[in-house]
């Protein structure tokens, strides 16, 4: 099977615009395979924050410091603070190490250590010499760019690459992928083409990341990284100095990139939207934004894989993606959207842990959606309900109604404690005319407008009690609004 990424609206697989590889392409069995074959694959260019990596050097050099050897067959945690190490250990060491760790620099060091124990680690890769935490654990430094050391390399193990689910305050949970759940077998793309430079606001340490760095590592392509140590005006002043033609983002990312004036510093050909619910006001401002780009928005878990991409511009999908068997499978059980494909995990790591799919091989995505009409729409997570009176708010729905709003540039919803119906809703609002708020008599005659929408659109218990102007509202560092607990 050649990598193939489903537009099920048109129930054929699509390319960003391209050509597909050539039917005829060989899989194999490592990303530096792929990387060091000599016929028809350019490998490109990782562009970290001040230094770059062109793949093909790792053909006859290294990052690792002659210590190749000594990472084979072990479970290496990979706690680089900057992505790009990374994203060169990746094609490094898989095929190399029996299993391969993907943490962020946000995790504490007691969750470091339970990850650790959990993925029975017996390596830790480092970019900074630094670097203390888990002093018993033997550390390995990576220096970037590579240097020439004509390593032997050889693929001896399917590599477990072990992402962690995000968006949690505990201790996350491990989900153990392989290469092929991740991408499928590997493509190359044709040297006619004319070369794809693709970026993402994401952490390629994170499902949505990974899976644009996968793109752009097996095609051939290009990768602008971002940087957490950066604004979002360096950070697109970068991707624009590079060509970027293809990005990637959440709906909060686009957001504050529309927000902050700076959007106009890229020239993109295809802009993707995924881990929150794309509403039509933000696919519209994207349009508007990037007139010649196509605007996509895609459905993906770190447990069930990529499941579809929408390329219609338009919220929601299509009931006949649901309805129309194929490669991917899904079904809406109890309002509840499930997955079946060959891009599932293949399990979480620990004993207690329970199996990602159900028996019938589907996974519940937690996912909730409406049908109306001929076209389902999200509705939020379903850890997310919000109870009032005995009766369900989503707060997708609610912020979708704000947010259509040209005045606002996003807003969150959550509850608050009420003694009669239990809780109520409450909204904050970003508007569009930051960074000052707005006077008091315009900033009346928002809130009341804003509410007027709300009664004229929803029923009267998902209308908000209060509702307050912020200068700013949090995201997680998978890039996902910060909502309160369930």
């Amino acid at each position: 099977m050649i990598l193939q990424f489903f537009d099920r609206a048109q129930d054929s697989p699509i390319y960003d615009g391209y050509p597909p590889p050539p039917a005829s392409c060989a899989p194999v069995n490592s990303l530096w395979e792929f990387i060091a074959r000599p016929a028809g694959s350019v490998a490109g260019t990782i562009h970290g924050r001040g230094v770059s990596v062109a793949l093909s050097d790792l053909a006859s050099g290294s990052t690792l410091n002659g210590k190749l050897e000594s990472l084979r067959g072990r479970s290496v945690l990979l706690a680089t603070r900057e992505q790009l190490a990374t994203a060169v250990a990746l094609v490094e060491l898989d095929g190399v190490a029996r299993r391969l760790v993907l943490c962020t620099p946000d995790l504490t060091d007691e969750q470091l250590c339970l990850v650790a124990a959990a993925a029975e680690v017996d390596a830790v890769l480092v970019d900074d010499a630094t670097w203390q935490a888990m002093p018993s654990i033997e550390k390995f430094t990576s220096n970037v760019p590579a240097r020439s050391e004509n390593p032997q390399r050889r693929t001896t193990h399917t590599t477990e690459w072990i992402l962690l689910t995000s968006g949690t305050t505990g201790v996350p949970k491990l989900v153990v992928h392989g290469l092929e759940s991740l991408a499928g077998t590997l493509p190359r793309q044709a040297a006619s083409l004319r070369p794809m430079v693709w970026s993402t606001f994401y952490d390629i340490r994170r499902y949505g990341g990974l899976q644009i760095y996968l793109r752009a590592v097996l095609s051939g392509s290009s990768l602008v990284l971002s940087s957490a140590a950066e604004s979002t005006h360096d950070f697109l002043a970068r991707a624009g100095a590079a060509g970027v033609s293809h990005i990637s983002g959440t709906p909060s990312h686009w957001r504050r990139a529309l927000m902050s004036g700076d959007a106009g510093l890229i020239s993109p050909e295809y802009v993707r939207l995924s881990g929150e619910v794309a509403d039509q006001t933000v696919l519209d401002k994207l349009r508007e934004t990037y007139a010649n780009a196509r605007v996509a928005h895609a459905f993906a878990s770190t447990e069930a894989g990529v499941a579809f991409d929408v390329n219609d511009g338009l919220e929601g999908f299509p009931r006949s993606f649901v309805e129309t068997p194929g490669a991917i499978e899904m079904k809406v059980q109890d309002g509840t959207l499930w997955i079946r494909s060959g891009r599932i995990a293949m399990r979480y790591l620990g004993g207690a842990a329970a199996p990602i799919a159900s028996a019938d091989g589907y996974v519940d995505t937690g996912d909730m959606v409406e049908l109306l009409g001929d076209r389902y729409y999200f509705r939020g997570r379903r850890g997310g309900i919000i109870n009032v009176g005995g009766l369900k708010v989503y707060p997708e729905e609610v912020e979708s109604v704000i947010n259509a709003d040209p005045r606002v540039r996003m807003s969150l919803v959550k509850a608050r404690r009420n003694p009669i119906t239990g809780a109520v809703i409450v909204a904050e609002v970003v508007l569009a005319e930051a960074p000052g708020p707005p006077d008091a008599g315009n900033a009346e005659n928002i809130k009341n407008d804003l509410l007027n929408a709300c009664r004229r659109t929803l029923a009267a218990h998902k209308v908000p009690a209060l509702l307050r102007f912020v200068p700013a509202l949090e995201l997680t560092a998978a890039g996902k609004l910060v909502r309160p607990s369930a």
